[in-house]
């Protein structure tokens, strides 16, 4: 079985066997450009940020430590979630600052032309300073968020993840979800 597989070879490479490291990118790739997929999906166009490079960013920051702490498969695609969350937040923030004029030279669009994602980088931020607050507060919450979201686990494997029934994923992703949208729409009033 493949995840078996995975685990196996996770194993290997944190004990720092640099051949299961490369024989593991061929059997996680698939998963993973599916996950960056359904992270872009939402996201505002962007021709420097697509599913590819955020890919390969994602394993290369996961993979730029002298060893991999992944204990197995699931516990891997956590990893790799939060690694592509990182990405997108500071693309985001980049994209951010060069809207505050952090580009030398303005590029100048006729006034007529609507900007259909003009707040959609503002909205990962806010996203992600709410995901902030709410690990600062509820951190299992927060895991879930993450695993759920950013990981697209299920119910039943985010529960496999956090060592919890899926009775109390369901219950915590809700509420985790109310108190996000709590906050995001709190800080668009303010």
């Amino acid at each position: 079985m493949v995840s078996e597989d995975i685990t196996d070879l996770l194993a290997r490479a944190r004990s720092g066997d640099r051949e299961a490291i490369d024989r593991l990118m061929p059997l996680v790739y698939q998963e993973l450009h599916a996950l960056a997929h359904a992270r872009l999906f939402h996201q505002p166009r962007d021709l420097t940020l697509d599913t590819t490079a955020l890919v390969h960013e994602a394993y290369l920051k996961m993979f730029d430590r002298t060893r991999l702490t992944a204990n197995d498969r699931g516990h891997f695609f956590a990893i790799a979630s939060l690694a592509m969350r990182q990405i997108l937040v500071d693309h985001a923030r980049r994209q951010a600052a060069l809207k505050r004029g952090g580009r030398d030279r303005a590029l100048e669009l006729p006034s007529d032309l609507p900007d259909p994602n003009a707040d959609r980088w503002e909205e990962i931020l806010l996203l992600d300073e709410a995901l902030a607050r709410l690990a600062d507060l509820e951190p299992r919450l927060a895991k879930i968020v993450e695993l759920r979201f950013y990981a697209g686990l299920s119910v039943e494997e985010t529960a496999g993840a956090i060592g919890k029934d899926e009775r109390t994923v369901r219950r915590d992703w809700r509420k985790a979800k109310a108190l996000l949208h709590h906050w995001i729409e709190g800080s668009r009033e303010a």
